[in-house]
């Protein structure tokens, strides 16, 4: 039996993750705020994970063999994070991360044709971290979100913070006990499926489809690489048990077009219409891309996951979200 902390996990696929934790025998502890209780079967341990004191109170003198956190977001959270669990308390890190990691790095190869990125395209030892950023600001994290978690695995990557000026605070407090640190990244593609999808981007194409009104997608749209809501928590139960460091891409077999997603959409919306309108300024809709957001899962097959291909299981994933309700008009959130 394995002794397993998840810190979140409440919904999606982290609650996915916790059954199939408990199915295969392990002993789950959940660390969160409070605000939301645990799947059964659980220990439940509550903690804010910004206050370094009350997380070592509520940790006590637990100690576990591996770590899922699937709800670190900015550097200030992994450094606090590197300090309390270096101290003995796992021996694996599983942080939760994401595509959007590679949001600056240019995957075109030449004019059209598009590369897969690997995980070596950001080396998170060589990110720069910057804790005085208003990381605390939900705003900015929300507007950051693929920087604050890139400077969250470089946290994690450093091999010797205490040497590390970058992996400071500003009051001498470093990120982390100056010794190499356990993790792995999971760096998930894009989501979908299941009938608890909370985000509404499906909800958005749902609408537009049924009233017939505009798509805005970049005049220059790129795929995307995508991952099944089940199969990303297959993906981080395998995790769990493996023992291999650093990023590693989680993203099902093939690319995406907004086209096509629309086309998967359009299937579930009687007498809908599908109108894009392609801009060059201003916001776009969700899954459309003005850079590839293709990701490479070579390093993943060959340390022995098997992904299913998004074409595959694309149609299962739209009917499971949209539901009854798309062909009997969308209610919109």
């Amino acid at each position: 039996m394995r002794d397993v902390l998840v810190i979140g996990g409440n919904r999606y696929f982290g609650k996915r993750l916790i059954g199939r934790l408990i199915a295969a025998g392990d002993r789950v502890t959940v660390l969160n705020r409070g605000s939301a209780s645990p799947p059964a079967g659980t220990i439940h341990l509550v903690a804010d994970r910004d206050d370094e004191a009350t997380l070592n109170s509520a940790l006590g003198g637990r100690a576990f063999d591996v770590v899922v956190d699937q709800v670190c977001y900015t550097p200030r959270q992994a450094a606090i994070a590197r300090r309390v669990f270096a101290r003995g308390r796992t021996q694996r890190y599983v942080l939760t991360s994401t595509v959007e990691v590679y949001e600056y790095e240019d995957s075109l190869v030449y004019e059209d044709t598009v590369l897969p990125v690997r995980e070596d395209t950001v080396d998170a030892r060589t990110v720069s971290v910057r804790l005085e950023l208003p990381w605390h600001k939900p705003e900015f994290r929300e507007t950051h979100y693929g920087e604050g978690k890139r400077q969250a695995e470089a946290v994690f990557a450093s091999a010797d913070a205490g040497d590390d000026a970058d992996v400071t605070d500003g009051s001498g407090d470093t990120a982390a006990d100056g010794t190499e640190f356990p993790y792995t990244a999971v760096r998930v593609a894009h989501v979908l499926g299941g009938d608890d999808d909370f985000t509404g981007r499906l909800d958005h194409y749902a609408e537009r489809i049924r009233t017939g009104a505009p798509i805005a997608v970049p005049t220059e749209n790129r795929p995307a690489t995508y991952i099944h809501v089940e199969e990303i928590a297959d993906f981080l139960l395998w995790a769990v048990g493996e023992n291999f460091t650093g990023p590693v891409n989680a993203a099902s077999h093939g690319l995406l077009t907004t086209e096509e997603l629309c086309a998967a959409v359009a299937r579930h919306i009687p007498n809908g219409r599908t109108v894009f309108q392609n801009v060059d300024v201003g916001k776009v809709s969700p899954f459309s891309f003005s850079r590839s957001y293709g990701m490479d899962n070579s390093r993943a097959t060959g340390l022995g996951f098997t992904f299913g291909h998004v074409q595959e299981w694309l149609p299962r994933a739209v009917a499971e979200t949209l539901g009854a309700e798309a062909g009997k008009g969308w209610r919109g959130k």
